[in-house]
């Protein structure tokens, strides 16, 4: 049973970051339905270590993410494994919206003019969030956008999945080492919906259970195992 640490609800079109410590879980769960949730994630003894999205994939032999994948660094090491999802997709290949996309699709507004109901947009959210940590624009990896589906049409363009995340679909994340983690709750840079969508997220922090010697997302392929290992000698040198 979880026993909850802490939990916030994130507003739709907003942004926020905390440090996670390894040993603890880290549940989303979209409110509503429709919700898109961006996700960087970064060392916080070494800022320079970040997630990297093409190895997360390639060395698990996958487009998506779900349970059993794990979540690699740009050292081969692993931030988080992704130990219980009820959406079974979620995509890390088409980043952020920016200023531009909103402006174009559903009308320009400014928190100057519009306060709460200006339309912020997935990489200005980063930014804010990133500033925070002494980072900005280039320290920006390809993101994670928890409950989202990509695919492709009959000519091959990408297009983003109606409806694929249901009111109370949730992901939880186990985390594997301290973790900075940045997110934002802003539109995916592929959604044409009429209006703007304002979709929140709540986010519980629960403890891990101890890593098993068979636990499923180590022992889902041999890279994981290495992952794994590459983790207990980095903490075992601190």
């Amino acid at each position: 049973m979880e026993t909850s640490l802490y939990r916030y609800t994130v507003p739709g079109a907003s942004h926020w970051s905390f440090r996670l410590r390894r040993g603890l879980c880290l549940k989303l769960t979209d409110i509503e339905g429709g919700a898109n949730l961006g996700m960087l994630l970064y060392n916080p003894e070494d800022l320079l270590e970040r997630y990297n999205a093409p190895d997360t994939l390639k060395c698990q032999h996958t487009f998506k993410l779900t349970k059993g994948h794990c979540l690699y660094s740009d050292m081969g090491r692993i931030f988080c494994s992704v130990i219980d999802d009820s959406v079974g997709w979620h995509e890390t290949v088409c980043g952020n919206s920016n200023a531009q996309m909103v402006a174009e699709r559903w009308g320009e507004r400014d928190y100057q003019r519009d306060r709460n109901l200006w339309q912020q947009n997935g990489y200005d959210s980063f930014l804010v969030e990133l500033a925070k940590y002494g980072l900005n624009g280039r320290d920006m990896a390809a993101n994670i956008n928890w409950f989202s589906k990509v695919e492709a049409d009959e000519r091959g363009a990408m297009i983003l999945r109606e409806n694929h995340s249901a009111p109370g679909s949730s992901v939880t994340l186990r985390f594997e080492m301290d973790t900075l983690v940045v997110m934002h709750t802003c539109p995916h840079p592929l959604n044409k919906s009429e209006s703007y969508p304002r979709k929140p997220v709540e986010v519980k922090i629960f403890p891990a259970q101890p890593v098993a010697e068979d636990d499923f997302c180590k022992n889902s392929c041999p890279e994981n195992q290495r992952g794994f290992a590459n983790n207990y000698l980095y903490y075992l040198g601190m």
